[in-house]
């Protein structure tokens, strides 16, 4: 038998795509090496604190806009398979995403405990192996994730410990000098964990430290992870190392030395000396599996592969892309790497398939081609839209405008729609929430830098906050922008000055596209 769709990976975005395609009908399978769903989180993170929020009280009964506050929960139309029935945690415990996870994957079809060993393509079809097993299909959607630990090109990294494996009991490092390799949330929230136990603690990596609130990227270091960086500028043993680890070897009477060149400083090399090691790097796509007619092209330290506007490998026809693993198209801006933005990505790629392969077009609301109509249904959007305010500039709504008639797309990919996804240069107006330009160099917390006022319409393109932006696209361009004076970081819904100024732009290009 050949599956129209055969799914590598039980975890959240193989299980949203698997629910989309079980909903409609539609043939596939769900191949996952684990005993159950979701066996990323039965390790990670080693703490069991997610930093995903999971905000139940929001003031508001709408359940689309409640997903902005929801980072868990997967799209379904089943309100008890929302994640606030597992836990009322605001950063909730990854046993409780795992059971989650358990609930959402039944009556899926998945096979577990099927670890696939070989992916090859011939002939258009893939063979997928699992042991003995094989199955066919004509596309084959990868959601593992991203299930290896990245471990740097640092001689003699093989003495250290991993991130992955290392004993995470405070009291296994009473009193030791611990090396932390790394400056993103695994490796502070292994600090964190150990600042009660150790004598002393280095924090190391060659690149500043990000942290989200500034850049608004939630892969960047938390709030939640960083109450190491206090013990570090309040002196208490502990300190943040900037450059780069050039040599780690083995002590003769135990222990490690380092050989460790500084990012910043006149005294550049320098031999530094720890009990423990540990690599927290991040982790990387497993491209193992794939022999040379189906193996992907890799990117970014080859640590993802390298993905379409469809989230299709750029060199293997029919091999498609879900979950973590599609951040490699927003790399460290949006948020494809985690459940609360790939959830919408995940979405989005069913309904590219549904349009490439089951004749199904995107879906969409048709309207009266009026400036009236237009500007009422994108405002009532902006206004509960959970996927644009997760993606943002990633996601947007577009409504295309066709003779007397116009049609309202939601959650169109921008750069498919660039693409042409949508069709040939179709005249629309492209709805996005935005950060305005150096918006991750401003430091939010600092009075003496002035902001853009919230109502100032002609200086709103400069604005630093998430604020909405319709853009008009004609004949395959941008001919005309309107940035709406809002920080929708404060406001719930767009005050009705809004309506009037946008109807004027709408109405303004729709006379000149005419």
């Amino acid at each position: 038998m050949t599956h129209d769709y055969l799914i590598i990976g039980a975890g959240p975005a193989g299980l949203q795509l698997a629910a989309l395609l079980e909903r409609d009908g539609h043939d596939y399978v769900v191949l996952e090496a684990g005993a159950a769903p979701g066996t990323f989180f039965t390790t990670y993170p080693r703490h069991r604190q997610l930093i995903s929020i999971n905000k139940i009280w929001t003031g508001s009964d709408d359940p689309e806009f409640n997903l902005r506050a929801d980072w868990n929960s997967l799209l379904t139309d089943d309100p008890a398979l929302l994640f606030k029935n597992y836990s009322r945690r605001y950063f909730p415990d990854a046993d409780d995403l795992v059971r989650y996870l358990a609930d959402f994957a039944r009556g899926l079809k998945v096979r577990y405990d099927t670890r696939v060993t070989r992916l090859s393509r011939t002939d258009g079809l893939f063979t997928v192996e699992a042991g003995e097993c094989s199955w066919r299909a004509r596309r084959v959607v990868v959601a593992t994730g991203l299930p290896q630990l990245y471990v740097p090109p640092i001689e003699g990294v093989e003495l250290a410990e991993r991130y992955d494996t290392v004993s995470v009991d405070p009291e296994n490092f009473v009193n030791q000098r611990v090396l932390i390799v790394g400056k993103g949330n695994s490796a502070f929230e292994t600090a964190d964990a150990l600042v009660e136990t150790a004598a002393v603690i280095h924090v190391a990596g060659p690149r500043s430290i990000r942290l989200a609130w500034q850049t608004h990227y939630v892969g960047h270091l938390r709030a939640v992870n960083n109450n190491f960086l206090d013990t570090y500028q309040l002196k208490s043993q502990n300190a943040v190392l900037d450059g780069t680890i050039e040599q780690i070897t083995r002590r003769e009477d135990g222990g490690y030395r380092v050989l460790f060149r500084y990012a910043r400083t006149v005294e550049s090399l320098r031999e530094l000396e720890y009990d423990r090691i540990i690599i927290c790097t991040g982790f990387r796509f497993d491209a193992s599996v794939f022999d040379e007619s189906a193996r992907p092209r890799l990117v970014i330290r080859d640590r993802f592969p390298e993905q379409t506007s469809a989230f299709e490998s750029v060199n293997v026809p029919g091999l498609y892309f879900a979950g973590t693993l599609t951040q490699q198209r927003d790399f460290k801006k949006s948020t494809s790497g985690f459940i609360h933005g790939f959830r919408y990505g995940v979405r989005a790629l069913y309904r590219i398939l549904m349009s490439r392969f089951e004749d199904a077009p995107w879906p969409a609301r048709r309207l009266d081609a009026t400036p009236e109509a237009i500007t009422e249904s994108i405002i009532a959007r902006i206004n509960v839209t959970s996927a644009l305010w997760q993606q943002f500039a990633v996601l947007a709504d577009v409504v295309t405008v066709a003779g007397d008639a116009a049609y309202h797309h939601e959650e169109v990919p921008v750069a498919y729609l660039t693409d042409g996804g949508l069709g040939p240069e179709p005249s629309c107006f492209v709805v996005t929430l935005e950060y305005g330009p150096g918006h991750d160099q401003v430091d939010p917390f600092d009075i003496t830098v002035p902001r853009i006022a919230e109502n100032d319409a002609s200086a709103a393109h400069r604005a630093s906050y998430l604020h909405p932006v319709v853009r008009a696209h004609h004949g395959g361009r941008v001919v005309a922008e309107h940035h709406l004076a809002e920080n929708l970081e404060n406001h719930w819904n767009l005050p009705s000055v809004h309506q009037q100024p946008l109807a004027v732009f709408v109405k303004g290009v729709l006379a000149d596209v005419a």
